[in-house]
């Protein structure tokens, strides 16, 4: 049998009284220190995963902001590049008719200041050659004859080219 001595039960009260003293007093805070620090370490770990994942949105976003950015400065450019082209084929147009325009006035001038010439010229013919046949015929003949013979001379020249050349 087991021999019970007073001291070995002394020592086994002891030994569950420190039991129940470090359980209360030590063993439960430390518990709770413990758990509380990996209550903080996931809590951390979880705020930095939020951290990463709200990052890499910010950088997605920045990336599409980005995107749209060149998208837009790249329309912008082909916008001023088109308008450029238009302006400049508006230009080459407008050009083209004024010197159309130009050419045609000019012509018309030309057109006018021959036929005055002409007219000028068979006015100098006239007179000339009335003169010329007052002297040859030495004497003068009827003014309205004359012309109308000189008018018809004139013409059958414009009816006709003399030399290759229109009178």
């Amino acid at each position: 049998m087991i021999d019970l001595n007073a001291t070995l039960l002394a020592q086994i009260i002891n030994f569950f009284i420190l039991l129940f003293l470090l359980t209360k007093l030590a063993w439960k805070p430390l518990l709770a220190a413990l758990a509380e620090r990996q209550a903080r370490i996931t809590n951390n770990l979880e705020s930095a995963e939020r951290d990463r994942v709200a990052a890499e949105q910010m950088k997605a976003d920045y990336q599409n902001q980005m995107q749209q950015a060149k998208s837009d400065a790249l329309a912008i450019v082909d916008k001023a590049m088109k308008l450029a082209e238009e302006t400049k084929t508006e230009i080459i147009a407008s050009a083209r008719e004024e010197h159309a325009r130009l050419l045609a006035a000019a012509q018309e001038q030309i057109a006018r200041e021959r036929q005055q010439a002409l007219e000028d010229i068979r006015s100098e013919i006239v007179v000339l050659s009335l003169a010329a046949a007052t002297k040859v015929i030495g004497q003068s003949v009827d003014e309205k004859v004359n012309a109308r013979l000189v008018d018809e001379f004139i013409s059958k020249l414009d009816d006709q080219k003399q030399g290759g050349l229109p009178c």
